[in-house]
């Protein structure tokens, strides 16, 4: 894969949204940023700011925007949804978020960068730390 070129992506239905991501980025042993995403899930599972708790969101649910980053450490991803009323949640994406009929994503390998998670004593939450590959 050459990359300096952004990847297209496509989950089929049944596909956990993470899950999915986060095994895509190990096997590749490549850090990645999503740009960008659409689609539809049969239901997901957000933890909205500044909760400790995911929330289960019921579907159908139409993907609104989908973006993140991707390594070997997991992923850090978020996500607007909206449901057959046009209700509107988002949130860091959880493990649970089963496409319905597709997503389909955009992106961004970094080749020689590396990506991982480390503690931070300021957020106390593990955050990003970029270093070159």
């Amino acid at each position: 894969m050459d990359g300096h070129l952004l990847r297209p992506l496509r989950l089929e239905p049944g596909a956990d949204l993470r899950g999915a991501l986060e095994a895509l980025a190990s096997a590749e042993g490549q850090a990645f940023f999503v740009v960008a995403g659409i689609g539809s899930l049969g239901g997901a599972r957000l933890r909205l700011a500044g909760a400790t708790a995911e929330l289960a969101l019921d579907g159908p649910l139409e993907i609104l925007t989908l973006a993140g980053s991707l390594s070997a450490d997991g992923a850090h991803l978020h996500m607007a949804v909206a449901d057959a009323s046009g209700a509107v949640q988002g949130g860091h994406v959880g493990r649970g978020c089963t496409v319905r009929t597709t997503a389909e994503l955009l992106l961004a390998p970094l080749p020689g960068w590396r990506l991982t998670r480390e503690p931070d004593a300021a957020t106390g939450y593990a955050e990003l730390r970029i270093a070159r590959a």
